[in-house]
């Protein structure tokens, strides 16, 4: 009996550790309500108008994430408008996209900042990302994001 209780502690205990971290997610549909609290009973603070925009989850009520926006906005989504793609937005001026994960490989194009990008993977500090018809490598230190 005492097996059982301190094993269902223990699961319990992790269970919590794992969510309770802070984690990325991104915005399924291209309209989605982030609201004052975790129901459809509360106002909608904002409406994003951005599909695949990264968001931080910081804390989870039944079906409701508690999300922080790249500009420190907070508030409460439904998870169905939630998405696990990866995503980031460019956090300088002038990021330069490379062909390969290197420097010294041929530039393909420069974002400015707040720009968008689509994660395909990660290797090392570089993430290859999409951004329209571009596709390339940038630093990790140049996103915030689902890396």
């Amino acid at each position: 009996m005492k097996i059982i209780i301190v094993t269902f502690i223990l699961i319990f205990g992790l269970f919590n550790f794992l969510f309770s971290e802070e984690y990325f997610l991104t915005l399924r549909n291209n309209t989605v309500n982030l609201r004052q609290g975790p129901s459809f009973d509360y106002s909608v603070k904002i409406f994003y108008k951005k599909k695949n925009l990264p968001v931080l989850v910081q804390d989870v009520s039944g079906n409701w994430r508690k999300i922080k926006d790249h500009e420190n906005n907070t508030g409460w989504i439904h998870r169905t408008q939630l998405s696990r793609k990866k995503a980031g937005l460019t956090l300088d001026s002038e990021v330069i996209m490379f062909k390969k994960p290197t420097i010294f490989s041929k530039p393909l194009v420069i974002l400015e900042k707040g720009r968008l990008c689509l994660i395909s993977k990660c290797r090392d500090n570089w993430c290859k990302i999409k951004v329209d018809k571009y596709s390339g490598w940038i630093k990790k230190s140049n996103l915030w994001g689902n890396l």
